[in-house]
């Protein structure tokens, strides 16, 4: 079945599923935050982190659909560490109600997966007047990455356990406006593209992991930050687009990974002992992949990081 069964330099394939890129992996002393937590590849991510024993915090924006993931979950893994917290992401008073509430329960924090999207909205703007796309995926993980990464610090220093940051992104980022990010165009409604302005939302979710690896190198920070493409899958997200959601439930279970396989990534980025110490690079079929031009440009990520504590009205730690 085309590449599914070509195996990378990890031993692992597009064909390998979040259960058996973890397979053996005991990690029963580590907590994670994952974003978006209770439908697609983030119900999968968070089932399979618990069976190997991370306990795990699942940041909804629906808590009655969290908690019913959380009960399936028990009722298959009675020994699953589970909480559910709310979280929107396109909101900014959101994010820092969950860092706030998170914080207060003085929980460590090993892995922060930041899984949550949506794509190819029609032309929103979120609760802070920013284009919903860009608030959602990449501004409010930034927020929340950096108003958790204290608790990180903390966490790595205390433990002598590496940090792990997992950001999910998209193969969509070669797919972004011509010139990457529209710095002075964000929240442009008369040359809003929906596909373009995902793409860019997934540039800034490499560039974000870009450079939080590069301070965490320049601090001797033991955390690693990483963005990775889960696959073409059948989710949601295309709810916006009935054509390509029909056709690709047609002929999806031919060409495109089931849920299982598309949370391998996420889930072996996370996990495995060979991402030990991988840190600032983009991941695809459980192996390390290559970005474009773009997702490498180092100032360009430096000019978004800037960009984004401005629109945050964060100040640099």
């Amino acid at each position: 079945m085309w590449p599914f069964w070509w195996k990378g330099a990890s031993g692992f394939s597009a064909h390998s599923t979040a259960e058996q890129v973890t397979h053996g992996i005991d990690v029963t002393a580590l907590t994670a935050i994952v974003t978006g937590a209770s439908s697609g590849i983030g119900v999968e991510t968070t089932r399979v982190l618990a069976l190997r024993g991370v306990h795990v915090v699942m940041a909804v924006r629906n808590t009655d659909s969290g908690n019913q993931v959380r009960e399936k979950i028990l009722k298959d893994t009675p020994q699953a560490k589970i909480d559910v917290m709310k979280l929107d992401l396109s909101s900014m008073a959101s994010v820092r109600s969950f860092a706030s509430e998170f914080k207060s329960l003085d929980l460590p924090l090993n892995l922060l997966i930041n899984n949550a999207g949506i794509m190819a909205c029609p032309y929103t703007l979120s609760s802070d007047n920013i284009e919903l796309q860009f608030a959602t995926n990449h501004l409010g993980h930034f927020l929340l990455t950096n108003l958790l990464l204290d608790t990180m610090k903390k966490t790595a220093n205390e433990s002598n356990t590496e940090g792990r940051i997992v950001i999910l992104s998209s193969e969509g980022h070669r797919y972004a406006y011509r010139e990457g990010i529209r710095f002075d165009k964000i929240n442009d409604e008369t040359s809003y593209n929906t596909l373009q302005a995902y793409g860019q939302s997934k540039l800034c979710n490499i560039l974000h992991a870009t450079e939080l690896a590069r301070q965490f190198k320049e601090q001797g920070v033991n955390i690693t930050a990483n963005s990775l493409h889960p696959g073409s899958i059948m989710t949601n997200l295309l709810r916006y687009h009935s054509f390509i959601n029909t056709l690709g439930n047609a002929v999806g279970k031919y060409v495109l990974k089931s849920i299982p396989q598309g949370a391998a990534t996420t889930c072996y980025s996370a996990l495995h002992p060979q991402a030990k110490g991988v840190s600032g690079e983009y991941l695809m079929d459980n192996n390390i992949s290559s970005p474009n031009s773009q997702g490498k440009d180092t100032d360009l990520a430096k000019k978004l990081w800037e960009f984004s504590l401005t629109l945050t009205g964060e100040e640099e730690s």
